[in-house]
């Protein structure tokens, strides 16, 4: 895991701001966060190349782009060397239907979000990780609906964890 940064209370105010907003100029995120402009594109450069920004993107909605089934797949796998785990997030990585891979320990060694058009897409996607070398069990979660979607705290201090 990298090592936190140290952050300043700006660095977490730009932080908060741009979870909030990732399209402000920025002119307006200085100003809202009370310093120059100048200072302000240094620091989230600077947040930027640490590493602490990973990216600023659009979340689009899943169905507006015809994806009516939102699913999370849970992935076990026969091997738990590191060629297995490579090999198995080697093979789903062209998968654009793939949203999300996280390695996990426990029962399962992977849990996926995925999305589709329907049940037979979702179905289709299941027999396509069953077909990948090494795969020993699958569950699938569809997705009814979502109560939650927070941006991360931001510590309020150097000690917050």
């Amino acid at each position: 895991m990298a090592e936190r940064p140290d952050l300043d209370e700006i660095d977490r105010k730009i932080l908060a701001e741009l979870q909030a907003d990732g399209r402000l100029r920025n002119n307006e995120l200085a100003d809202r966060v009370g310093i120059s402009h100048p200072n302000c594109l240094r620091r989230v450069r600077a947040l930027r190349s640490s590493g602490v920004i990973k990216s600023i993107r659009a979340t689009i909605d899943e169905r507006s782009l015809g994806y009516g089934v939102v699913s999370f797949v849970s992935i076990q796998l026969d091997s738990q060397h590191q060629s297995a785990l490579e090999a198995f997030e080697a093979a789903i990585a062209p998968l654009a239907w793939v949203q999300q891979c996280w390695r996990l320990s426990g029962d399962a060694d992977f849990l996926l979000k995925c999305v589709s058009t329907g049940v037979e897409g979702m179905s289709r996607q299941l027999r396509q990780f069953a077909a990948l070398p090494g795969v020993r069990a699958i569950r699938s979660f569809p997705v009814l609906g979502q109560s939650k979607d927070a941006p991360l705290p931001i510590p309020s201090g150097p000690a917050a964890g």
